[in-house]
C-alpha cells in the first residue's frame, strides 16, 4: 500500500497553473452553524409557503366553487318550481 499514488494530486500539480486541492473543510464552526440555521430557515419558509398555497387553493377556491354550484342549482330548482 506504500506505492499507491494519489492521482488527484498528480492531476492538480500538472500544467502551468497548478490547482489547489483542499482536502479538509476550512469553514469555522460558527460559519457552519450559521449555514445550518440559514438552511433551516429556508426550509421553514418553503414549508410555510406550501401551506399557504394549500389553504388558498384547496380550501378557499374549492369551497367557493362548490358554494357557487349549489347556489346555481338551487336557483335553477327554485325557478322550475316557481313556474
Amino acid at each position: 500500500m506504500k506505492d499507491v499514488i494519489d492521482i488527484s494530486r498528480i492531476i492538480a500539480s500538472k500544467g502551468e497553473n497548478p490547482l489547489i486541492v483542499l482536502t479538509e473543510n476550512k469553514q469555522s464552526p460558527e460559519n457552519s452553524r450559521l449555514e445550518r440555521k440559514l438552511q433551516e430557515l429556508k426550509f421553514k419558509q418553503e414549508l410555510r409557503k406550501d401551506w399557504i398555497l394549500f389553504i388558498v387553493r384547496d380550501v378557499v377556491i374549492y369551497s367557493a366553487i362548490i358554494l357557487f354550484i349549489l347556489m346555481a342549482s338551487g336557483y335553477s330548482l327554485f325557478m322550475h318550481i316557481y313556474r
